[in-house]
């Protein structure tokens, strides 16, 4: 895979991937890898982040940017560097966060997230 050109492969480069934003319906994000259960996409909102609860679990990794992070009940502030886990089903979404936001995701694990057992 050649820079995130395509959603196969094994290797995505973030360069590779925002080559690709925003998408030809002004989309913010792109898938740049699969394999199995693990899905990756490149994640650039503007202004305002969208989303819905997911039906999978899900990995954030923050490139680039900071804000506040909602993750259920919880808010927290993020930065580059940071790792951010949602459990399937979970309300979760980016706030005041600078342009220059930019995030790996990782969906992982069957419809309806991980054992919840495993968690105890």
């Amino acid at each position: 895979m050649s820079g995130g050109a395509r959603a196969r492969g094994r290797r995505a480069t973030i360069a590779g991937a925002l080559e690709r934003l925003p998408g030809q319906g002004g989309e913010r994000f792109a898938k740049v890898l699969e394999h199995g259960s693990a899905e990756v996409e490149v994640y650039a909102p503007r202004g305002y982040d969208p989303q819905q609860p997911h039906t999978r679990d899900e990995l954030y990794f923050v490139v680039s940017g900071s804000g506040r992070f909602v993750n259920g009940p919880d808010r927290h502030p993020f930065g580059p560097g940071d790792a951010l886990f949602v459990p399937a089903g979970v309300e979760h979404r980016f706030e005041e966060f600078t342009d220059d936001l930019v995030v790996w995701v990782v969906f992982c694990g069957p419809e309806g997230g991980g054992d919840p057992e495993e968690d105890a």
